[in-house]
């Protein structure tokens, strides 16, 4: 026994010994994956030193003699701290994640290697101007300088097994392109989806069921777009169908938030300090690390400029921010960006029509390589508008996507003149030529001016309904790009004040050159309208309030026709029903984390909507099958609305007594739901434990033990959907900003999560609270803690 004894405490100690030192191992490679940031490095592709000083957040501060050495410093910084999230996006663009992962990305990979961006990206590259290639080359060169200066790969290549590869000029481009895949409808799904209901549905109804608009409108020009009134019995008439509805209830399933933004602008006429005040929060898709990087960006010599705001990982910019003269800010805009294009068989196989006569399609070889797998051949077939859509059956033929990304003379630097403007009248010519995902650009300068204009390039389109699917056989559908002049503008309102928030800006002539590519029902840019003319006087900081602001406004006649539904008669002897009404009747109006009562009214208005239009589109389930994808127009909430509260019988299916049943089924529905999914009672169902955070690191999905190391913390979040503070879990402000150009000390910004991309840095998290918290950080950098300086060598 004593020797067995011994050799076990040998075996114990040998594995103890064992697993300290992999531990010991493990954390010195993981350490060593951790940026230096303090002390001097040099670099041969630098003509002058540069100097990068860091606060207590890890926010650089970079300074350079000349733009070509900010940009390598700019790609240094990026690299050092977010490498393995650029190297993540520019292969989501390229369809190249399964090189790395394995099998598991194959599906994403073959959907994003449809658009060939990596072969695009060259094309791109191949027509910029040489004073940009060097500032695309020497940004390649700073983040591979970056990733070098660690002493070991970043720590996710060693969960993965794999190395990482340099960065090339191409990728930044493919960093772009991955902005237009997150901002646009990269497949004209939207012409397709209206393409299936138009050729079913009688003309007036298809218009009533597909608003321009409603009520709760609120354009910089014009006036709301009240939708058509409702159909009469002898054009659509439910009642007597013999089809019925699917009996959707999916009282949370709600749609996915657009990916949006809010940014506003008030002029010098109603600010203390005279300047104009520019406030933007972009919504995105929240991770960990977060999709910007800030950073103030300092030039000294030549042509000097002092930039602040947030960059992109992957490119040599600012994308949004203040140079001291001009401040601007971005929504997207969801113009009309890409088309379905109906193809007309040519008279041999493998042909179609074109304006000048029948042509063979483009084969392109794309093949995806798989880790630990064999390479997956897949062919792209191509017209002289664009790819050919695979995984679209559209009754009229096959379906072919002109989208502007698929341009090389979509995509540019001009970015970087923004850097330079010293008026709203300099950037919105800018604006009219930057390349990259069409928004909404807002600005403002130090002498009070604002502006408002669409930033990215419009295709000039010829005769066609572009929200259908069109035969351009006969005529090209585009034709060039418009003239800056011809773009939509609006300079210094006599309200001295601008607003949007992904919902139509505009009427006309200009709504018919930016177009409908399915923006946002109106109720965000009207409560932000409302709060900026409720003050006649503003300051930075007044900003803020606007953007936190969740008040249900939205919800608040859902409320009271729910309170409608649940009448005395129908809760009497119904405990369920009574308690439901309670917490209805209390209700904070807020979208509040601790508000129950809110949770409640917003899955009734979803029961009910999916429901209805669940009825609706009954004739398109008896054409195309139950498979077929249908989606509700962000603009339903008008023909859903006049539904409810009008109730006429031709339009109720026939499993349905009434409308007031429909209704109250939605009701007990909910009741359903909430009392088999959850437990504790219905009373402690409050929006927060819906809406509680969930921004998660890529790899702590697929590694949950990590979870807690890698991934923001797990707490409540306040804000929805049609308001100001638009948050879900996993969506929401990927900044917050307000700042008057010439004042930057007086702004402010924050953004979730913190400026590394390691869990050991003591930046990973910092800002993040702030974040949460909507505390105001300061809009520059605080104090210098760390000053890393770049030293030109000299070459032999």
């Amino acid at each position: 026994m004593k020797f067995v004894r011994r050799v076990l405490i040998r075996l114990f100690l040998t594995a103890a010994g064992v697993v300290i030192v992999c531990s010991f191992i493990a954390y010195w490679l993981l350490a060593g994956s951790l940026p230096p940031i303090d002390g001097e490095l040099h670099s041969e592709d630098l003509r002058a030193d540069v100097t990068i000083v860091r606060d207590a957040a890890g926010i650089p501060t970079i300074t350079a003699d000349n733009r070509r050495d900010l940009a390598f410093a700019t790609g240094f910084v990026h690299g050092q701290d977010r490498y393995f999230q650029m190297d993540l996006t520019r292969r989501q663009a390229a369809g190249e994640l399964a090189e790395i992962i394995g099998p598991a990305a194959l599906p994403l990979d073959r959907r994003n290697r449809f658009h060939r961006f990596r072969s695009r990206a060259r094309a791109v590259l191949a027509m910029v101007p040489a004073a940009e290639m060097q500032i695309f080359d020497a940004y390649a060169a700073g983040v591979n300088a970056g990733l070098l200066s660690l002493r070991s790969r970043p720590f996710e290549y060693f969960l993965l097994r794999s190395e990482a590869a340099p960065w090339l000029a191409e990728d930044s481009v493919l960093v772009a392109y991955s902005m237009f895949m997150e901002l646009n409808d990269e497949r004209a799904k939207r012409d397709v989806q209206r393409g299936l209901a138009h050729r079913v549905l009688p003309q007036s109804v298809y218009d009533w069921l597909y608003p321009q608009g409603t009520e709760w409108d609120a354009p910089l020009s014009g006036r709301p777009i009240l939708p058509p009134a409702i159909p009469e019995a002898t054009v659509f008439d439910l009642a007597n169908s013999a089809m019925v509805g699917t009996g959707a209830h999916l009282p949370e399933a709600d749609a996915a938030l657009l990916p949006g933004s809010n940014n506003w602008a008030v002029g010098g006429g109603v600010t203390q300090s005279g300047r104009a005040i520019v406030a933007n929060d972009m919504h995105l898709g929240m991770t960990v690390p977060n999709v910007f990087y800030r950073a103030r960006l300092i030039v000294t010599g030549g042509e000097a400029r002092d930039v602040s705001g947030v960059t992109l990982p992957g490119a040599p910019i600012v994308v949004t921010g203040s140079n001291g003269q001009v401040a601007w800010g971005f929504t997207n805009s969801y113009g009309d960006w890409s088309d379905a294009i109906l193809l007309r068989p040519g008279p041999t196989p493998d042909t179609y029509q074109t304006p000048d006569g029948p042509r063979e399609f483009e084969r392109h070889r794309e093949l995806i390589e798989v880790k630990g797998g064999a390479p997956l051949e897949y062919i792209v077939r191509e017209t002289i508008w664009g790819p050919v859509l695979d995984d679209v059956s559209y009754p009229d033929g096959e379906l072919a996507v002109s989208w502007i990304a698929h341009h090389p003379d979509a995509l540019n630097l001009r970015h970087l003149d923004l850097e330079t403007v010293s008026s709203v009248s300099e950037a919105l010519q800018v604006a009219n030529q930057l390349g990259q995902p069409p928004q909404n650009f807002v600005s403002g300068d130090r002498d009070g001016n604002i502006g408002w204009t669409i930033a990215g390039r419009i295709p000039r389109r010829s005769d066609y309904d572009p929200l259908l699917p069109a035969d351009w056989s006969a005529a090209h559908g585009w034709s060039g790009w418009l003239l800056p002049e011809e773009y939509p503008r609006i300079e210094n309102p006599a309200s001295h004040r601008i607003w949007t928030a992904n919902a139509r800006v505009v009427d006309g002539e200009a709504l018919r050159k930016v177009g409908d590519g399915g923006y946002d029902l109106g109720a965000r840019a009207m409560q932000i309208r409302d709060n900026l003319y409720a003050r006649q006087s503003f300051q930075p900081l007044d900003m803020l309030q606007i953007q936190i602001d969740d008040r249900a406004l939205f919800l608040q006649r859902w409320r009271e026709l729910l309170l409608t539904v649940l009448r005395d008669d129908v809760v009497a002897g119904n405990a369920a029903r009574e308690n439901y009404r309670k917490l209805v009747q209390n209700w904070v109006p807020r979208a509040s984390a601790n508000s129950v009562g809110y949770r409640l009214v917003r899955a009734f208005r979803i029961s009910v909507r999916d429901q209805v239009f669940d009825m609706l589109t009954i004739p398109l389930r008896a054409e195309y099958g139950d498979t077929v994808e249908l989606r509700v127009s962000n603009q339903f909430e008008g023909p859903l609305w006049a539904l409810v509260t009008e109730q006429p019988q031709h339009l109720l299916s026939r499993e349905h007594e009434s409308w007031d049943a429909l209704l109250l089924s939605a009701v007990d529905a909910n009741l359903e739901y909430f009392g088999s999914k959850f437990a504790g009672g219905l009373a402690r169902r409050s929006w927060g434990e819906r809406n509680t955070a969930a921004i998660r690191h890529p790899l702590s999905r697929a590694i949950p033990m990590l979870s807690r190391w890698l991934d923001m913390p797990r707490e409540p979040l306040h804000g929805d959907w049609n308001m100001p503070r638009a948050q879900s879990p996993d969506f929401g402000a990927s900044e917050r900003f307000a700042v008057s150009p010439g004042d930057e000390s007086n702004g402010y910004l924050h953004m979730p999560a913190g400026q590394s991309g390691h869990p050991m840095s003591k930046f990973y998290r910092a800002g993040h609270d702030d974040w949460v918290q909507a505390r105001p950080a300061g809009f520059l950098p605080g104090p210098a803690r760390h000053t890393l300086r770049l030293l030109a060598t000299v070459r032999p």
